[in-house]
């Protein structure tokens, strides 16, 4: 590695530091909506414990959701935008 890149990389971790103990604000920041798992589920005319096997999740965990006790994370959101856009997708890939 060259000097210049390794000062670079020096650099953005000294200010990934900074950010982390909140004495410098991010230069951007990423958020994700949440998807309304009730309408989701709604929408498909489904219980609670159909929907949570049809995208393989516990049935407590759609309560928590649409709750709001907790929230989708990750790979979930993904899955929830996927269902809401095309079900019939959801369906075949996962229980084919």
């Amino acid at each position: 590695m060259n000097k210049k890149d390794f000062d670079t990389l020096l650099t953005s971790v000294k200010q990934a530091g900074k950010i982390r103990r909140k004495k410098m604000k991010p230069s951007r920041v990423f958020s994700f909506s949440v998807p309304d798992v009730k309408a989701i589920r709604e929408k498909l005319r489904v219980s609670q414990n159909e929907f949570a096997h049809m995208i393989g999740v516990s049935e407590n965990t759609i309560q928590n959701w649409e709750q709001g006790r907790r929230k989708p994370e990750g790979p979930a959101i993904t899955l929830l935008r996927i269902t809401e856009k095309n079900p019939k997708a959801v369906l075949e890939a996962l229980h084919a």
